[in-house]
């Protein structure tokens, strides 16, 4: 799918676009289905677009007794520690709607370990979407309505990081990366590239120039550009909201 831009002159107005956006499908998904599924993201770029999708009249639009919360990817901290991805949706969106606790799929970063932790992910995501039609199959991929996405001044998406294993994974759902050249250098937990890329809509919120030189490369060399954020393919939409200093 070709990739839709759409470009505004700061991040605050970026983030009302993407907030309306949002709503949109969340109300088409619902009327199509009786559920949205929403996958958020970390960093500090999506805080704003949180706080717009938590007030009105936004917040009202939406029928959060029938979206589902999901996380990207995850840093294998405690859930209310400053940096934690979880930390950051839960102040700024999820504590400001009235969305049931059963909704709330986080990243569960008590387990012993960080791989502990994505396996404990992944099998929550395959009991929430349950069996494949037609019964068992290792290449089932469910597809969310919507993925938030940023991107890294060093390409990486999620937590898939230049030159980790994990951008090579084509089975799991769900997997543990080092993270030690990331910041905070903690291990984290992230979605693949296989479930990432059977999205209906991935979202990318990008602002700031120092990340120009990165996606200039990506829009310039579709397929090739050697960023993991260039690999983001989806079956569905995939849209970028940016500001006017990555343009």
């Amino acid at each position: 799918m070709k990739p839709e831009i759409h470009t505004y002159p700061n991040l605050p107005e970026l983030s009302r676009a993407a907030a309306e956006y949002v709503c949109e499908t969340a109300e088409e998904a619902i009327k199509k289905s009786g559920v949205f599924t929403f996958v958020l993201s970390g960093g500090s770029t999506p805080r704003l677009l949180y706080e717009e999708l938590a007030c009105q009249p936004i917040a009202k639009r939406i029928d959060w007794q029938k979206t589902h919360i999901f996380w990207g990817d995850e840093r294998y901290l405690p859930p209310d520690h400053q940096d934690s991805n979880y930390a950051l949706a839960f102040q700024r969106l999820v504590s400001k709607v009235d969305v049931p606790p059963a909704n709330v799929h986080r990243i569960i970063t008590e387990s012993p370990s960080a791989r502990d932790a994505a396996d404990n992910y992944e099998k929550t995501l395959r009991q929430f979407f349950g069996p494949p039609p037609g019964g068992e199959d290792d290449t089932y991929l469910p597809s969310f309505d919507v993925i938030l996405l940023g991107l890294g001044e060093d390409g990486h998406t999620a937590s898939l990081f230049p030159g980790d294993a994990a951008l090579e994974e084509k089975y799991r759902w769900v997997v543990a990366v080092d993270g030690a050249n990331a910041f905070p250098p903690v291990p984290r937990i992230t979605l693949t590239f296989p479930i990432l890329n059977k999205a209906d809509c991935v979202i990318f919120l990008v602002s700031g120039s120092r990340k120009k030189k990165v996606f200039e490369e990506i829009m310039n060399n579709p397929g090739t550009a050697p960023y993991p954020a260039a690999r983001i393919r989806p079956s569905g939409r995939l849209l970028w909201f940016i500001d006017k200093w990555l343009m």
